[in-house]
């Protein structure tokens, strides 16, 4: 795959051109991340030319919404209607297979470039008032290789209207361990809740995890069937950590702060290319928050909101 930091505008005829736009490359020592224009999304992320995330073609968009962050609101909103003030909101239905409204208003929109160097890349795009969501706000995104050559992302709500906007923030990667057999590696979660939803992914109500939901101690990744948002997440040192792991003792761990407090987890075999792939999904609140109240946080007009999440790895054998 050959990937460029060169935008897609203006270019010399038979330059290389994708269909997620402008292409950022970020390197430090042995790693690499590409973040695209389009939903300011997570590409590629790799480390000594082992794979962390699930990636796509040139000419594709991101299949099953791998790498895309999310606002002003992450997953789904029921039948993309929701109240302010009494006032019945109604929004584009983007999941019409379900008639929810899903992934928040920016997935399909190009990002502007605010601040760029070796390491990291800034992002940002604006949500215009429209009719189901009449607010003025920006998502700015930073990503970032550390130090550790971890990769570290920043999601930052700006709220410019002159009244207080309701959000949730969250983001969609799939990680993976190389060519590792997916089926052979184990997924812990610490968490202890569970988001009961109906067929149209609409939470319910909630329960403690058991069974394919409960990924505490750990579960072989190919006994698990799941498409769930978690919560009571086990923070330690700020951070909550989920984590696939070899036999080999190699692992890689997507973490998130304490501003989000739920992960949806989605283990499919319906990835292009991978007889099977999994979403770790960081989220400020789960889907239909708009409705439910659960997680959801109303902004201030003029003030910001950020949350912090990252993918790092261990790629030495323990043998």
């Amino acid at each position: 795959m050959t990937l460029s930091a060169t935008p897609n505008a203006s270019v010399p005829s038979g330059f290389q051109t994708y269909a997620t736009g402008r292409q950022y490359e970020l390197r430090r020592d042995d790693a690499l991340a590409v973040v695209t224009e389009l939903a300011a999304g997570l590409r590629l992320y790799t480390r000594a030319g082992v794979q962390l995330t699930e990636t796509y073609g040139d000419a594709e968009i991101s299949p099953g919404a791998a790498g895309i962050t999310l606002a002003p609101w992450a997953n789904r909103v029921e039948d993309g209607i929701w109240y302010l003030d009494g006032k019945k909101q109604q929004l584009d239905i983007t999941e019409v297979s379900r008639n929810n409204a899903s992934h928040g208003l920016l997935r399909n929109s190009a990002y502007s470039l605010v601040d760029e160097s070796q390491y990291s890349v800034t992002l940002e795009a604006t949500v215009f008032p429209q009719h189901g969501y009449p607010f003025l706000v920006r998502h700015r995104v930073q990503y970032l290789l550390a130090e550790d050559l971890g990769l570290e992302v920043r999601q930052t709500l700006i709220n410019d209207s002159d009244a207080p906007a309701p959000f949730v923030l969250g983001a969609h990667p799939y990680v993976r361990l190389g060519d590792a057999d997916m089926d052979d590696l184990t997924l812990t979660v610490a968490a202890g809740t569970r988001l009961v939803a109906d067929a149209r992914l609409i939470p319910r109500s909630s329960e403690p995890v058991s069974g394919d939901s409960d990924l505490r101690a750990g579960r072989r990744v190919g006994d698990l069937d799941v498409d769930v948002a978690l919560t009571d997440l086990a923070f330690d040192g700020g951070s909550a950590r989920h984590t696939l792991s070899a036999p080999d003792g190699r692992s890689v761990t997507l973490w998130q702060d304490e501003s989000c407090s739920y992960v949806h987890v989605f283990v499919t075999t319906q990835f292009p290319g991978r007889p099977k792939a999994v979403a770790l999904e960081p989220m400020t609140g789960p889907a239909n928050a708009f409705n439910s109240g659960d997680g959801l946080r109303w902004l201030p007009a003029g003030e910001s909101f950020t949350m912090t999440w990252g993918i790092d790895a261990n790629l030495r054998d323990a043998g």
